[in-house]
């Protein structure tokens, strides 16, 4: 991996390299735009199989929120904090001290919770940090807002397909039954859907089956079901080159974050395949929006109004692609370099660290 090279193809501003050794840490924080705003971005905790994946995570979950504020119309920046650990080795001192590396960026970056970061965690860095959100989840913490769009997104998303907004009797594949992925199945029961559901965790598709009478299958299996949407909310990559080709669902749209194993490649076998696909960054921005509001004054009208606006942007963007003849993907990128641009000329965004 070249790293400058990729760094400047990315565009990122900054990357920052967070090492210990009393405690033990390592970690990335990595800083791509905060031309709108200081750069948002929750901090994830994994057990990467090397320091270059972890690296690549960084870059692209922080891009993708650069991208995700600008398509929410959230004035943010895009920022993304990866800790290489296992979950069972992470410890409070672990943790403030990731809390000063956060700190000693004045604000640059806020922080708040991923993968393998509970919300205790959170209040725990924030004894070494002002810069981090979520610390008294006066909303209930994100996952109900996150379903929400997500929601939302499923409902634009066959819209725009089949000319309908009936969702009833509709067959959706959940792939991920975390706390997004268990109340998005929630929403979709609500409106009379079917649900096939999968998770690594056994406990977890049991939960769903008994809730809302669900059919679990194994999760290798929950590519190729004939559904008519696939719901990818676990972790990145699961588009690619060896599950595509397995899809029979003509629509794609889920909470996981990088969905797409390769960007141009994947989002075109996509379109080539004649499957529907909303892009991530766009989909699953309730839980920007959420963490946003909360540290400006959480307001739930206006953090849900701004939800229901994901309904709307995800419109627009199959619009252009239809339009332009491009990838959804594509269309979303050039919307939210439209949005910054335009905010940047008009200093609309004009806020402080």
């Amino acid at each position: 991996m070249l790293l400058f090279e990729t760094v400047r193809e990315m565009g990122h501003e900054q990357i920052v390299f967070c090492h210990g050794k009393n405690p033990d840490i390592k970690a990335i924080i990595a800083i791509h735009d905060t031309s709108l705003g200081p750069a948002m971005g929750a901090t994830r905790l994994f057990p990467y199989v090397s320091e270059e994946a972890a690296l690549k995570d960084a870059l692209r979950l922080s891009r993708g929120m650069t991208y995700k504020a600008a398509c929410a119309n959230i004035p943010a920046g895009g920022g993304k904090a990866v800790i290489i650990a296992n979950p069972e080795n992470k410890t409070d001192e672990m943790l403030r001290a990731y809390g000063r590396f956060v700190n000693s960026l004045n604000g640059r970056f806020i922080t708040g919770q991923d993968v393998n970061i509970t919300p205790q965690d959170v209040r725990t860095i924030s004894k070494e940090t002002k810069y981090v959100v979520g610390v008294s989840e006066k909303s209930g913490g994100p996952a109900p807002i996150t379903s929400l769009g997500v929601f939302l997104g499923i409902k634009a998303a066959v819209e725009f397909r089949w000319q309908s907004q009936k969702l009833e009797g509709l067959k959706v594949a959940v792939q991920g039954l975390g706390n997004v992925g268990k109340n998005l199945c929630w929403h979709l029961h609500e409106h009379g859907i079917k649900l096939f559901v999968s998770d690594v965790n056994p406990a977890k598709t049991e939960e769903i089956r008994q809730l809302f009478g669900a059919t679990v299958v194994e999760p290798e299996d929950i590519y190729s079901l004939d559904v008519d949407i696939f719901a990818p909310c676990a972790l990145g990559g699961i588009l690619n080159s060896e599950t595509i080709p397995l899809l029979q669902a003509p629509i794609i749209a889920g909470a996981a974050n990088n969905q797409l194993g390769h960007e141009q490649i994947h989002s075109q076998m996509l379109v080539d395949k004649g499957i529907l696909y909303s892009p991530d960054y766009v989909i699953n921005a309730g839980g920007l929006i959420n963490v946003y509001n909360e540290m400006i004054g959480y307001d739930e009208e206006k953090a849900f109004k701004q939800v229901h606006n994901i309904y709307d942007t995800l419109l627009a963007i199959f619009n252009i692609a239809k339009q332009e003849g491009i990838t959804t993907n594509d269309a979303a990128q050039k919307l939210a370099e439209e949005r910054i641009s335009s905010a940047k000329s008009s200093e609309i965004y004009q806020v402080s660290a």
